[in-house]
């Protein structure tokens, strides 16, 4: 075995590449709690993948048999209910882990100098996400995949000038029939998930370069022993390898809970709707997105009024597409001297908090049918969500924050 490895590493150097991001790569010794969502997200990532190719071995892309190719998975393939639980039950949780770990970002500042990088590239790989979701979303071709994608793709019409012929050339069609489906279908299996892994890598090597952040928001290659190891870091294997075991047990405990007992999760991870074939002269009593998509979804319906020349509906997509759009440069909007919400002043504990509790409602109220008391409060949570990032310049630096100690406090 010594002289096989050798025999590698003279020419892969797999050894090197081990002790780079794992064995010598050193962590914080104060990661918490909200440290685990990363390693869980590759493990859904993996599952995502694995149980995604399964089901393409049974599935037809077609719109005269995609909907009885999903039965026939379900039904007469061996496991496959359990497959196809495993990928509709892992879509959800991927987004639950996914948000979770940028709320990690966003309460301790991991997207602070020198992380700017590491924050795009993630950011980059949750737009991405969502467009994967988006596309996968039609494959079982139910009522509300094929209604809900007639609404998003809808959206793009909006846009002056070219918004009619954009909205044909994503469909390839003038209605959503079955090119539609055959292209969603190409770009979900194959396009995205090749760029969710090469963004994926590109994380993991912009945040590997920079060393992860802490708990308390401070750099701890700042102080090293005689060997170069920082005083507070440990390598992150066996310690953190180890420690993420327990994570992904009780996520395993949950996860197959909810697939073996409620996959459909009261129509929030499966849409009741969705078992009935799509039918493009039956439009459903009520047409709503899958609830990851909530949040975005609400802030486009909480613009019911035209602003000067802009409608109601144009303004919709802008303030959708503008409430991901600003998160990519959250990193040069915090001017705070602290990255931690720890040390941050009461403006930014209480507005982190509120923020995450506006999001939740705002998702809640995205698979809602749109009241005018619902409208209202949608309206009122967009416009703290804005507010949130648009004036964290100033109450950031003005703000003020508690002493960081010089090394990690555990």
């Amino acid at each position: 075995m010594e002289k096989f490895m050798g025999w590698v590493n003279e020419r892969m150097s797999v050894t090197r590449v081990w002790e780079d991001h794992l064995s010598k790569y050193y962590a914080p010794k104060n990661f918490n709690f909200w440290y685990f969502f990363g390693s869980l997200a590759m493990l859904v990532l993996v599952n995502q993948l694995l149980t995604g190719v399964w089901l393409t071995m049974s599935y037809t892309p077609s719109a005269e048999a995609a909907f009885a190719s999903v039965e026939y998975i379900m039904r007469d393939v061996e496991y496959g209910w359990l497959i196809r639980y495993m990928h509709s039950t892992g879509a959800s949780f991927f987004f639950i882990v996914v948000y979770m770990h940028m709320f990690r970002g966003l309460i301790y500042g991991s997207y602070r100098a020198p992380r700017e990088l590491v924050w795009i590239f993630g950011m980059a790989i949750y737009l991405a996400l969502m467009a994967e979701a988006f596309m996968g979303y039609l494959l079982p071709w139910g009522q509300m995949s094929y209604w809900g994608a007639q609404v998003i793709i809808s959206l793009f019409g909006a846009i002056p000038v070219i918004g009619p012929d954009l909205q044909q050339w994503i469909r390839g069609d003038f209605l959503i029939s079955g090119i539609t489906l055959n292209r969603f279908f190409a770009l979900h299996v194959v396009a995205l998930p090749i760029v969710i892994l090469g963004l994926v890598l590109l994380h993991i090597i912009a945040l590997h370069e920079v060393g992860s952040n802490n708990p308390d928001g401070i750099d701890i290659k700042k102080y090293k022993d005689e060997h170069g190891v920082p005083l507070d870091g440990i390598p992150f294997h066996p310690y953190y390898t180890v420690k993420d075991l327990v994570g992904v047990a009780v996520f395993l405990f949950i996860f197959c809970s909810v697939m073996f007992f409620f996959p459909e999760m009261g129509g929030y991870f499966l849409e009741h709707a969705n078992f009935e074939q799509a039918n493009g002269l039956k439009t459903p009593e009520h047409i709503a997105p899958v609830w990851y998509f909530g949040a975005f979804y609400s802030m486009l319906r909480a613009i019911t009024f035209d602003i000067g020349p802009i409608d109601s509906k144009l303004g919709g997509v802008i303030v959708m597409g503008a409430a991901i759009a600003i998160l990519f440069v959250l990193p040069w909007l915090d001017r705070s001297p602290v990255r931690s919400w720890r040390y941050k002043g009461m403006i930014s504990k209480v507005g982190i908090f509120v923020f995450g509790f506006v999001f939740a409602l705002l998702t809640w109220l995205g698979t809602q049918p749109a009241t005018q008391l619902y409208t209202l409060i949608a309206q009122v949570c967009t416009l703290y969500y804005f507010a949130f990032f648009l004036l964290m310049p100033f109450y950031t630096r003005w703000e003020k924050t508690k002493p960081v100690p010089e090394r990690v406090t555990g």
